[in-house]
């Protein structure tokens, strides 16, 4: 599993907090343009996903990220007459080990819940 996100799309739906956002304070979009999620391992409970780790890449910085898995289904799906997998992983993670440091001195919390939604055809 290989998930990007392109920092210079971010839309809150309010430009001015966007704006901030994709700033050196925070994202850095102008030269981190994406953060990257690239898996190495799955575990299963029985024949469910039940995690996956990988490499998280965020502002230039690589570390170990556990993606736990929750609501995981796989099911026949009647409009593409294939079977399809999903369901919903999250992790916490210290934003502060990858360098973004932004309001933490002002008592803004270091940890961040992730929650990544994934549906896959199979092939």
């Amino acid at each position: 599993m290989d998930i990007t996100i392109d920092t210079t799309s971010v839309n809150t739906g309010t430009p001015p907090f966007d704006k901030h956002l994709q700033s050196a304070d925070l994202f850095d979009a102008a030269k981190h343009p994406t953060i990257k999620f690239v898996s190495d391992k799955f575990s299963f409970t029985g024949d469910k996903v039940s995690e996956v780790t990988g490499q998280l890449t965020l502002l230039g910085k690589t570390a170990p990220v556990t993606l736990k898995a929750t609501q995981f289904n796989c099911y026949d799906s009647p409009m593409l007459k294939r079977e399809v997998c999903g369901g919903d992983f999250e992790t916490t993670i210290d934003r502060t080990q990858w360098g973004m440091n932004y309001g933490v001195e002002w008592g803004f919390p270091k940890n961040v819940r992730l929650v990544v939604q994934i549906e896959a055809v199979k092939q």
